[in-house]
């Protein structure tokens, strides 16, 4: 058995889990793990110019591929600058590894230089999280951290790491596996609610499969198709579910919720059966919840079962991994028979009136000859792509036109901020996948506003010579505030009028990036193509109309059927 130093053991566990590159920031209490990684030389580090950065990039990363991110930060304020970071990938369920330098243990407590106690302040924003306090501790501590964050539903955990646990010396032998009595994920559903579940289909005229994030995250997409093509039922999904099912697909009706399709809205309103799998009825979808499905059963599929029975009433409840329950799901409705044909007729009428409610609203938006309108941008941008792009998001209106106006066909290219609604995610988000996949094409869908947070990294993509490519809808307004200013508060824009804008194509500059602007339509197919065939770091800026708004919209507190149309 090999004696080595706790910094030596984090490095050697990183490699057993198959970390392949890791994103941080050095710092004093984090500097003996830095000197270790330097001297194996095996993993990638990544040097982000801000701990946000290098959480956000983590989370882009495990995204994208699937595997947990790992982000490597300091003590007192590196730990907590990477805190909205780490709250961002537990909302979206995102198998992170944050690892924080502390002080040393005999000064925790005493309000030491960069003591924070950083366990206290996320352990409402993590799934776990450990202080180790013995470095005999550390190896199984290490294993613990991986299992936990991507196993059950996934998410982030956080190991804090005093400077005298990192030089302590102790045997290092590393767990090939993991059992945590507290802890025991169920995957397997119960064949009983199965069984109920198929029934219910069998019986229903107007069914809903309503997906989210969960079908990514367990890898269930081409099961979520293959029922969704048994059974002829129509798909809406979450904002986290989009690629979960391809966008292109005729079954198709788009996002659902506050900014989702006329359609989507619709069916959700009057179907009698929502098929829910891996998503949660959070207040963006469901609008007001006493006017929610009125007329439907619910089947709800989650891996989590505090997820189950939170928001809404559950007629049909099954605990499991998503891509076994469809599975099984689609394999009990052919033992009883199925034929796609009689649910093709099933279904007819309900076909009939999703594809009348297609046609009388379908996502559109009023064409101006002078001024871009951001919608337009994105089409474009989605035809010569051919959506074969992953694509990151800020949050805002740009992060809604881009779920509303390109389609995703392929599951891990959306990579957005759902449930915190985190702006400055996108580019560091960007620099996570770009660094997974350096031959795809990466974007970043920004505003004016958001990309502001954490523009700094730009520095980061330039060192490591990432080829995003980054388009901002430029509107000088901090849109999506703006929009509820106008439509609820009178037009008093408080607070998001921006008086002042800063010259995005010199600071695209002065990164030695690529920079190019687009001020009428004419210039858009231009500067699109200019953009993406440049072999480097590009901003395309394009100055959109001042007051578009992101439509359908459900007003806060309102039910399905009031949406806010064009």
């Amino acid at each position: 058995m090999t004696k080595m130093a706790g910094k030596q053991i984090i490095v050697e566990a990183l490699k057993k889990e198959g970390v392949e590159v890791i994103f941080g920031y050095p710092g004093g209490a984090i500097i003996d793990i830095y000197d270790a990684l330097a001297k194996d030389g095996s993993i990638k580090h990544v040097l982000v110019r801000h701990e946000q950065g290098a959480a956000h990039a983590a989370d882009g990363y495990a995204r994208a591929t699937g595997r947990v991110g790992v982000c490597l930060v300091t003590s007192g304020p590196g730990a907590t600058n990477a805190v909205t970071g780490i709250a961002t990938a537990n909302m979206d369920s995102i198998p992170i590894v944050v690892l924080t330098g502390q002080v040393p243990t005999a000064l925790i407590g005493n309000d030491a230089f960069q003591e924070v106690d950083i366990v206290g302040i996320t352990r409402p924003c993590t799934k776990h999280n450990y202080l180790v306090k013995n470095v005999k501790d550390l190896p199984r501590i290490l294993k613990e951290a991986f299992y936990v964050a991507k196993s059950g539903r996934p998410g982030p955990v956080l190991v804090d790491i005093p400077k005298d646990v990192q030089n302590a010396v102790t045997d290092f032998n590393y767990p090939e596996t993991i059992t945590l009595r507290s802890y025991d994920p169920v995957k397997e559903p119960h064949i009983k609610q199965i069984e109920k579940a198929c029934r219910q289909m069998e019986e229903s005229k107007k069914p809903v499969l309503y997906v989210g994030g969960g079908v990514i995250s367990s890898g269930a997409h081409e099961e979520l198709r293959a029922l969704a093509e048994e059974i002829n039922c129509p798909v809406t999904t979450t904002l986290m579910g989009i690629s979960g099912f391809p966008g292109t697909h005729p079954q198709n009706l788009g996002m659902l919720g506050m900014h989702g399709t006329y359609c989507a809205n619709m069916a959700m309103a009057n179907t009698d059966l929502i098929i829910a799998i891996g998503a949660r009825f959070d207040d963006r979808v469901t609008g007001k919840i006493e006017a929610f499905a009125p007329h439907a059963k619910i089947i709800h599929v989650d891996v989590d079962p505090t997820s189950i029975q939170k928001n809404v009433r559950v007629d049909i409840p099954i605990v499991g991994d998503c891509k076994l329950t469809l599975a099984k799901m689609l394999k009990c409705l052919k033992d009883n028979g199925s034929k796609p044909e009689a649910w093709q007729a099933k279904h007819q009428a309900w076909w009939e009136q999703l594809r009348a409610w297609e046609k009388r609203h379908p996502l559109t938006y009023k064409k101006d000859p002078n001024i871009i309108k951001p919608q337009y941008v994105i089409e474009r941008l989605y035809e010569m792509t051919k959506g074969r792009a992953i694509i990151t998001t800020e949050v805002g209106q740009n992060q809604m036109w881009t779920a509303q106006f390109y389609k995703f066909d392929q599951p891990r290219t959306f990579l957005t901020s759902g449930g915190l609604g985190t702006m400055g995610y996108g580019l560091p988000a960007a620099i996570g996948a770009q660094m997974a996949f350096p031959d795809k094409l990466v974007i970043d869908m920004a505003g004016d506003g958001s990309i502001q947070m954490n523009i700094q990294e730009l520095a980061t993509a330039m060192q490591e010579k990432l080829p995003i490519k980054i388009v901002i809808l430029n509107n000088q307004f901090l849109g999506m505030v703006r929009q509820w200013q106008e439509l609820f508060y009178e037009k008093r824009y408080v607070a998001t009028d921006f008086e002042f804008t800063p010259d995005f194509i010199k600071i695209a500059e002065a990164y030695g990036a690529k920079g190019i602007r687009a001020t009428n339509p004419d210039d858009v197919d231009k500067v699109l193509k200019e953009g993406l065939e440049y072999p480097g770091l590009a901003i395309m800026e394009f100055v959109i109309a001042r007051e578009e708004g992101v439509f359908p919209m459900i007003p806060a507190g309102k039910a399905h059927t009031e949406m806010l149309l064009v």
